[in-house]
């Protein structure tokens, strides 16, 4: 290999650092997101599809999608260019977020496996929901604790906690919390603090 010596004067570096600068700044202006936007207005596909803007389910960042579908299909999934986050950039993971959708081994319906079995039986929604509600309720009564050692009013459950998921948004973490307090719970932690 052969190393030439470049001849770069003061003022030259000054002129390609502006540049290179001024380039990097008209990029993040938006630019992006006008691209992805015609872009996707070629295809017939995702012309006449419903669009629906989601929030991404893998982490905490909360990166905005934009889902499109038709006939109740998912037919493209791509970046949110308006979300503030993520301005219609997507990682890896959520680049291939409409795997879930399509995929033939997606879970649809609840399964059960009773104590002592290795077998999974399918079952209904409700029957799901309704032994989830009596669970949590037994679990509740048991450790519900209404007075603590010093004789103070508590009303709280120490037997029960709940781990957060990113994939809510703020209004639906609202509306979990206020179950949780009501409940009682003290040990409430979220995803995103993990």
């Amino acid at each position: 290999m052969v190393w030439t010596r470049m001849n770069v004067t003061r003022r030259n570096f000054l002129k390609i650092s502006g540049a290179t600068v001024s380039g990097a700044a008209l990029g993040g202006l938006g630019l992006r997101g006008t691209a992805a936007a015609q872009g996707r207005v070629g295809s017939v596909a995702v012309k006449y599809s419903k669009e629906t803007t989601t929030i991404c389910p893998y982490c905490a960042v909360g990166c905005g999608i934009v889902v499109h579908s038709h006939n109740n299909k998912v037919v493209n999934m791509e970046g949110d260019p308006d979300h503030p986050i993520n301005e219609g950039a997507l990682c890896s993971k959520a680049q291939a977020l409409k795997q879930i959708s399509e995929n033939p081994w997606r879970i649809t319906k609840p399964l059960y496996r009773a104590p002592r079995s290795s077998e999974w039986k399918e079952v209904s929604w409700d029957w799901a929901y309704n032994e989830i509600a009596k669970r949590i309720k037994k679990s509740r009564d048991a450790g519900f604790t209404k007075v603590n050692a010093s004789g103070q009013v508590v009303n709280r459950n120490d037997r029960i906690a709940s781990v957060g998921s990113a994939a809510l948004d703020n209004e639906e973490c609202y509306l979990l919390q206020k179950w949780l307090r009501a409940l009682g719970l003290v040990y409430i932690e979220h995803q995103a603090r993990i």
